[in-house]
């Protein structure tokens, strides 16, 4: 009898494949994981199995922070419909930040033609990205935030004027978005300066992945990321915001066994004909006071973000 009858040595090729794949029961306990869902999660096979996958360990959602995945995930849908289904949506990594991903899932079916769970497979909708930089710019003194690795507040103010001149140049249309962590101070005082670090790396890996590659995000202050956002017009700037703060809801870290955050508040401004950086960076500013203002920030264990 061929080798490739024995089921353990067929189990061992497919959790070695570096596509992300799992495979669910009825109730939706996961009863397998390869290497590549491993990969994408930062989860381990032996964290996951007999985990449902719709607890926190494996979300998939078509808005970060939502039970989504319940009822209309493609896994429920094609053990209902006994038909494939697919969806773009988001998984929650390991680490605590978001992963956009196409995820698709077939029916699994019995020698009778009962179903008794489905296939799952998912891919980031992105290459991962490289929070190295280890480009031209990072040769630059000064240029590459040491705590995130995203660009520095003067690369930053840099990239600003750059767009500011193609706008008046070219009418090139942009915008841009202030990202404050309210009460980071005292996140800091409290838990010490590694988690706020690893939650401001959380935050920035989060927003790069929402992001179009043209975009540019980078740090603007102590508890301030700034986005920038080219080609974006006035009218469609509101709803990127939205976006950025339903993703920025799931976002966490663990910290001595507890899961931290802090409410994220955003502020934004788009581009006028007779602007300076200074005039620019002072409307998105106030804009981002304003929708702070009525929060008394405090490190929490569930995060809330919310838009100007």
């Amino acid at each position: 009898m061929s080798l490739f009858h024995d089921s353990e040595i067929c189990r061992s090729i497919l959790e070695s494949l570096p596509t992300a794949m799992c495979v669910v029961d009825l109730h939706k306990k996961i009863v397998f994981w390869s290497d590549g869902a491993e990969r994408i999660t930062g989860h381990k096979r032996h964290e996951v199995i007999g985990h449902s996958c719709v607890s926190e360990t494996v979300l998939h959602c078509d808005q970060p922070g939502c039970e989504f995945c319940c009822e209309d995930c493609p896994v429920a849908r094609a053990m209902k419909t006994s038909q494939p289904a697919e969806a773009i949506g988001f998984l929650h990594h390991k680490a605590g930040y978001e992963v956009p991903v196409l995820s698709r899932a077939v029916p699994v079916h019995d020698q009778h033609g009962s179903i008794i769970g489905a296939v799952e497979t998912f891919e980031e909708m992105q290459p991962a990205t490289n929070l190295d930089h280890s480009d031209d710019r990072a040769q630059i003194p000064g240029s590459i935030d040491e705590v995130t690795k995203l660009a520095s507040p003067a690369l930053m103010r840099s990239h600003v004027l750059q767009a500011l001149t193609t706008f008046v140049e070219f009418q090139v249309p942009f915008g841009v978005l202030g990202l404050q962590l309210d009460g980071l101070p005292h996140f800091r005082a409290s838990l010490g300066p590694e988690a706020a670090s690893s939650l401001l790396r959380v935050v920035a890996r989060s927003v790069e992945n929402a992001l179009w590659r043209t975009d540019v995000i980078g740090r603007w202050g102590d508890d301030q990321f700034l986005v920038i956002l080219n080609g974006c017009r006035p009218e469609a700037l509101p709803a990127v915001r939205e976006c950025l703060r339903r993703i920025l809801n799931g976002d966490s870290i663990e910290w001595w066994g507890e899961r931290r955050s802090l409410p994220v508040s955003l502020g934004e401004a788009c581009a006028q004909p007779d602007d300076t950086i200074d005039s620019l960076m002072e409307r998105m500013q106030k804009s981002l006071e304003a929708a702070s203002a009525w929060r008394t920030p405090a490190a929490s264990t569930s995060t809330g973000a919310s838009g100007s």
